[in-house]
């Protein structure tokens, strides 16, 4: 009778929140408050769409820190800037704050780089909650697909709803998920991408040419395709930080915090202590809260407040590799909920190459996490049970490590059970943590954060959170077509090895790239290309150009080589080799820009260099007896 009536409630739950009811608290707001946020939010549309706003440079958010002294405070300064903390930024900015961001390496050069690229609700977690009649897991799910919705919304060149198979080898299988994924449609309600549906195992195979009719001596008889939305993580991110800089929050990269400032009196936090990573020079900088939203490394920060701060994080691995185009199709990916021993794995279509991956396993932290090798066998073993072409270690072009932020639950006993729910806190007067939760989710997070910062520091906000209706920079007035605009009216201007400057066209792959990578901004990019002679392709077989490692440099904080290769482009996470040999183009454009000198050029390849290896290629990959170890 019990479970009768707690499956009831999560039944009520579940029909409440598709039919748009407020099973998620809201904050409320009066007549005045949504008019006071609707004129906030036209301000700052304007004020970030406008034709000809560019990011300040670099110095000046600098000197807008070291501006922020003890009688004229920020309101709030972020640690770390990564998805949440550049989240947070946009959010207290478009609040009528004063707000500073500091990152000790790149926007995204984390956890928020390394992520699977997926923007779900998480059906595994629907599951859970039906089958452990989990309200909380329903909750989270319900939260998760509000926000993939609005993620969706707030940046459309970046993200897009892609259609996943999941393969069904009995006929169990297919009533289990085509009921299973149905309750994921009825749950998502208004926030629906599309519904799911059932194909035969034949139209299976027309529609995934490489998907296996037999695997471990069964059939296949059909698949259940849903959707879920997908995303180019470090673009968004770094379209967060250049969007609430053009909003008004000093953003800066490269700049750590080596220690806190505190008032004696009352020991509450009043500034950081920072050092500047690219010049060496240190300032203090005040701000009335201090956000912690350094990812894994938020322990760290905490316990340069309080050395004995019970530690929060529990770090999992999740490994993923990159295949050749081949082993999926364009638009389709596959994810098998449970493989044999119990794990999820999938393939996705992903700038034209394919991600295979997960883990989930306990890690250390580090600033460079590698993948084991062992770690991408299992990967690549998973997906050939699923698969008719040869799965082969030499076809991965780039395999990488992230850490997921993991909030500790006590009671956990491995970090699959752990909930993925985010957790804020303030353990030191001054000091508001933020961390768990995951990227599809990263805008509420930065909501909730904004929220117990305001409080802490009884700031005064001009108006309410704006951000579930504010698009990043780019993305206002972008349509998918707009490609066809680039390759109608810009010219590719290259330049040949003796000086001679020759005419290509804006051909059909990199017109889509620079619409999809930066949205209606694209139109400076192809400018430079065609105005300064840099329309040349980076790297054999990809589309990225000289010219966006310029626009890069001047207007969206890209300060060294792995800035570029890692975050800006994406080409260090799609085929290290093709990377590497873009690297002394990507330098001496970016030493023009930044007047390196030779030695700055050399010590930038080095580095590059070094940090492509923990990209565990074929080529990184060490031979011995005709294996990889």
């Amino acid at each position: 009778m019990a479970t009768a009536t707690r499956l009831s409630k999560l039944a009520v739950a579940a029909v409440a929140t598709a039919a748009g009811g407020s099973i998620l608290l809201q904050p409320s707001f009066s007549s005045n408050d949504r008019g006071t946020s609707g004129h906030a939010i036209e301000s700052y549309r304007n004020k970030i769409n406008d034709p000809t706003a560019v990011v300040p440079p670099r110095s000046v958010q600098e000197s807008a820190l070291i501006g922020a002294s003890p009688v004229n405070p920020l309101d709030i300064l972020v640690v770390g800037g990564g998805a949440t903390g550049c989240g947070v930024a946009l959010d207290a900015v478009t609040r009528g704050l004063r707000v500073g961001l500091v990152e000790r390496e790149d926007f995204s050069s984390g956890t928020s780089s390394r992520s699977t690229k997926l923007i779900h609700g998480g059906v595994r977690y629907l599951e859970k909650a039906v089958f452990n009649l989990d309200y909380k897991q329903l909750k989270l799910v319900f939260h998760a697909l509000e926000e993939r919705k609005q993620f969706i919304e707030n940046a459309p060149h970046l993200c897009h709803a892609l259609p996943c198979m999941t393969p069904c080898f009995d006929w169990f299988e297919v009533i289990y998920y085509w009921i299973g994924l149905k309750m994921y449609d009825f749950v998502a309600g208004r926030r629906l991408l599309h519904l799911s549906r059932y194909y035969s195992a034949q139209e299976s195979v027309e529609l995934f040419p490489t998907l296996a009719r037999n695997g471990g001596g069964r059939s296949l008889k059909g698949t259940v395709v849903y959707y879920d939305g997908q995303m180019n993580d470090s673009r968004v991110n770094v379209g967060l930080a250049c969007t609430a800089a053009l909003a008004g929050a000093a953003v800066l990269n490269h700049a750590e915090v080596v220690g806190f400032l505190k008032d004696e009196a009352s020991d509450r936090i009043i500034g950081a202590r920072i050092r500047d990573k690219l010049s060496g020079r240190e300032f203090d900088t005040y701000a009335k809260v201090i956000v912690n939203a350094a990812g894994p490394f938020c322990d760290s920060v905490r316990k340069m407040a309080d050395k004995e701060a019970v530690s929060m994080i529990c770090p999992s691995s999740g490994v993923h590799v990159v295949l050749p185009d081949y082993y999926s199709p364009e638009g389709m990916g596959l994810i098998v909920p449970k493989t044999k021993d119990g794990r999820v794995v999938f393939m996705l279509p992903w700038l034209g190459r394919t991600v295979a991956g997960t883990t989930d396993s306990n890690t250390g932290i580090t600033m460079l996490p590698e993948p084991h090798e062992d770690e991408i066998q299992f990967i690549l073993d998973a997906i050939s049970d699923y698969l008719n072409v040869k799965v082969r270690r030499t076809d991965v072009l780039s395999a990488w490590s992230g850490i997921r932020p993991l909030a500790i639950d006590p009671s956990a006993k491995n970090t699959e059970s752990i909930s993925r729910d985010h957790v804020v806190c303030e353990d030191y007067p001054g000091l508001v943590t933020i961390t768990g939760g995951k990227w599809t989710t990263y805008r509420s997070m930065a909501e909730d954060a904004v929220s117990a910062a305001i409080k802490s520091g009884k700031l005064k906000p001009t108006n309410e959170c704006v951000t579930d209706k504010l698009r990043l920079a780019g993305g206002d007035g972008w349509e998918p077509a707009y490609f066809t605009v680039l390759a109608q009216q810009y010219l590719r201007m290259k330049k040949t090895h003796s000086g001679k400057v020759v005419p290509g066209v804006m051909d059909t792959a990199a017109a889509k790239h620079l619409s999809q990578a930066y949205g209606v901004l694209a139109e400076r990019v192809a400018t430079i290309a065609q105005n300064e002679s840099l329309g040349k392709r980076l790297a054999h077989g990809y589309p990225f150009l000289e010219a966006e490692v310029a626009y890069c440099a001047r207007h969206e904080y890209c300060e060294s080589a792995i800035d570029f290769i890692a975050r800006r482009s994406r080409l260090a996470f799609l085929d290290t080799d093709a990377a590497n040999h873009a690297l002394p183009r990507v330098i001496e454009i970016l030493a023009a820009e930044h007047y390196w000198d030779k030695s700055r050029q050399k010590q930038e390849l080095q580095k590059a260099k070094k940090f492509l290896e923990t990209f565990k290629s074929s080529k990184n990959a060490q031979f011995h007896d005709g294996k990889h170890n």
